[in-house]
């Protein structure tokens, strides 16, 4: 039988077992909240995004649930043609975080190397032409005839403007294709010429209110747009749609040129598959906010699975140019090519 001694003894050992085992929790505990609170602090404030005009519905529905998972930060966006979008960076000195082009090209030609470093691939799209129910010869017009819908007398159509938004440069790539797919001589120009100044806007999103509201028949547009408005479309040839890596090589038929980098200069705008292009700029003021929305972007179960269910085409695993300069919190989603 144990003596009062040692039960004191024994009593005193359990308290002091009991009295660590709590401090040790309460130390986990704060360690934790510490952590989590370290996280927050490193991901808030105000995050740029700038964007191609196509992309402004799928990225509106992925800025909100990027907000809900970090509610410290806020996602400021603004759409518009991709060119125009650049030159807010390289022309305006605008500080922008993020910036998503529906051409890679673009990204690489005025923003590598100064305003960012690398490139990454992860959407795709089309060239439709879209059109409503009151549009004249609506019940005629398909994939063979369209051209010829186009050029008849009371037609109005219009695309976007080719030195703002890689859409308006890509429908004239599509005119030029269609030339020489559909063995038409002169169609190029014959579509440029019925298609004044006044049918073109800055950024191919614009051209819907101009359909809606009745003042033109047809707009050429990605067909992610009209997915995400629900309004019908006629879906070009493979040969002539830009959409298709099998026909890469027959689209670099057709060319043309757009402003450059600086006044008086010009780029040529080669045709080629659609693909779009997101990088973070060296100019941006948030860039672990930056890293974090573009590993929700890449993440096949979020931003991409929000792309897909806006009818935009994804890329993935996503391909990046440049991988020596890409974050290394992102290298896991990403493909070198």
């Amino acid at each position: 039988m144990l003596s009062k001694k040692w039960i004191s003894v024994l009593v005193l050992l359990l308290s002091l077992t009991v009295v660590a085992v709590f401090a040790y929790g309460c130390g986990q505990q704060n360690t934790g909240s510490n952590r989590q609170s370290s996280q927050k602090q490193e991901i808030e404030g105000k995050l740029v995004v700038l964007h191609a005009g196509s992309l402004t519905i799928p990225f509106e529905a992925i800025e909100k649930e990027f907000e809900k998972l970090h509610p410290g930060v806020d996602v400021v966006r603004e759409g518009g043609g991709s060119n125009a979008m650049a030159r807010k960076i390289t022309d305006l000195g605008q500080k922008a975080d993020i910036i998503a082009s529906a051409d890679y090209t673009v990204i690489d030609e005025l923003l590598i190397p100064k305003y960012a470093k690398w490139n990454a691939l992860f959407a795709k799209n089309s060239i439709v032409i879209m059109y409503n129910d009151w549009s004249k010869y609506a019940d005629e017009i398909n994939s063979d005839n369209w051209y010829k819908i186009l050029l008849r007398e009371g037609v109005s159509y219009g695309h976007s403007d080719p030195n703002q938004d890689p859409c308006g440069y890509r429908t004239l790539l599509t005119w030029q294709l269609a030339e020489d797919y559909y063995k038409e001589p002169g169609l190029y120009e014959k579509l440029k010429a019925n298609c004044p100044e006044k049918n073109v806007r800055p950024k191919s999103v614009d051209l819907i209110a101009l359909l809606e509201s009745g003042h033109l028949d047809y707009i050429f547009e990605y067909k992610s747009i009209a997915l995400q408005h629900k309004a019908k479309f006629v879906e070009l040839p493979d040969e002539i749609n830009l959409s298709s890596l099998k026909h890469a090589d027959y689209y670099k038929k057709a060319k043309v040129e757009i402003t450059g980098k600086k006044p008086g200069e010009t780029m040529t705008m080669v045709g080629k598959p659609i693909t779009y292009g997101v990088t973070m700029t060296t100019v941006g003021k948030n860039p672990k906010a930056a890293i974090e929305f573009l590993k929700f972007l890449f993440d096949r179960e979020q931003g991409l699975r929000i792309l897909e269910e806006n009818g935009q085409p994804v890329i993935y695993p996503v391909e990046v140019k440049g991988e020596e300069y890409l974050p290394q919190e992102l290298k896991e989603f990403l493909e070198s090519i």
